[in-house]
């Protein structure tokens, strides 16, 4: 069945990296797209960043961006997020979530990180940046 592992959490200080892994099994991967999401305490979830299948088209929320990056490694089924000049704010459960592009319907991770547009979740890995 289709599984996404995310790693790569941990506590980190303000103006830290880390590079949060999201490993995806039971499916071919090529054909999915892949977003991060996260969720901090007493907040609702937002949506991150994404990667599309076809055209590696990547989008970001406007308060990621120049600091965190995506990219997607077929060969390994593996997507990265690269976190640099991580702030408090960041703080936050972060999940990895996939799409069957397979499926028709319409455009995805256009300008915009939307829950809806996702079939799959992992379980989450936490992210905690110290002030």
């Amino acid at each position: 069945q289709v599984q996404l592992v995310e790693s790569g959490g941990g506590l980190v200080q303000s103006g830290g990296s880390l590079r949060l892994s999201c490993a995806a099994s039971g499916f071919n991967f090529d054909y999915y797209g892949i977003a991060w999401f996260r969720q901090a305490p007493g907040k609702e979830r937002e949506g991150v960043s994404c990667i599309r299948s076809y055209d590696g088209q990547e989008s970001y929320v406007d308060s990621v961006k120049g600091r965190f990056t995506i990219s997607r490694d077929n060969a390994k089924n593996t997507v990265y997020l690269q976190m640099n000049s991580l702030q408090p704010e960041d703080t936050a459960i972060y999940y990895c979530a996939a799409r069957d592009t397979r499926i028709p319907r319409g455009q995805y991770c256009v300008n915009s990180v939307l829950q809806y547009e996702y079939d799959y979740w992992g379980q989450g890995t936490q992210v905690t940046v110290s002030s």
